[in-house]
């Protein structure tokens, strides 16, 4: 791909994103094709974020890697909000698990020895809280209270 295609393709991304609806622009071979090239640059984007967080050796891993992504969204909520609304579509199932996996893994909450299905499983979780925000009771956040009921000497 040349710096025209390249451009062209950049375009056409801002285009669906402003119009806020998912119309496949002549530049690709589908739905699936521009989701995949829509998740790519959310991917870029958090990588870069997440990257940034942990450079900070006296940051607590999963709290930066946790506003890594919230700033990411926050940052860009149409590109957000078109990927959750598609993320059951087949095509997107992969680098969703990837994206999970590294999460996880960046946030220290998962081993790279660990099976990927196993890291993915975890990054999930992570996100899920990450998106659902700080719920604290009593002092508390949600990691908190999940490991004092699995560990009733904790």
């Amino acid at each position: 791909m040349g710096w025209n295609d390249f451009y062209r393709r950049r375009d056409a991304l801002d285009s669906v994103l402003e119009q806020d609806e998912l119309v496949v622009p002549d530049l690709f071979d589908g739905p699936d094709e521009l989701l995949l090239a829509l998740h790519h640059r959310w991917s870029l984007r958090l990588a870069s974020r997440v990257e940034l967080a942990t450079l900070d050796a006296d940051a607590d891993p999963v709290d930066a890697v946790g506003a890594a992504w919230r700033e990411t969204a926050a940052a860009d909520p149409a590109l957000r909000r078109v990927l959750d609304t598609h993320a059951d579509r087949p095509a997107l199932r992969g680098v969703i698990m990837a994206e999970q996996r590294m999460l996880a893994t960046a946030a220290g909450l998962a081993d790279p020895a660990d099976g990927p299905d196993e890291q993915a499983a975890v990054g999930a979780a992570f996100l899920a809280l990450v998106r659902n925000g700080p719920r604290q009771a009593s002092g508390r956040n949600p990691v908190e209270r999940l490991l004092r009921r699995l560990v009733p000497s904790a």
